[in-house]
């Protein structure tokens, strides 16, 4: 089974998967909550189910954005181990 690419980003930082979902989560938080207005409306352009978007659902939607923008080289290093 391939490693899901926060197990691997945590392997790499030497924290718990539980860490950098909490990472990611902040980050997630903070730009959504940005006192930029454009860089909040970025934010709240990723799809969600509850009040702001998973760390799951931001990775699909940065995924998605990287393929529709023809940028898939920049999923392989991340993808291909």
């Amino acid at each position: 089974m391939a490693e899901h690419i926060f197990e691997r980003l945590a392997r790499e930082r030497g924290i718990t998967i539980e860490e950098m979902r909490a990472i990611i989560s902040s980050r997630i938080e903070k730009g959504w909550n940005d006192p930029n207005p454009e860089k909040r409306a970025q934010w709240r352009r990723i799809p969600c189910k509850g009040e702001l978007p998973t760390p799951d659902e931001w990775l699909q939607y940065a995924v998605m954005r990287i393929k529709e923008n023809g940028r898939d080289e920049l999923l392989r290093k991340y993808l291909n181990w």
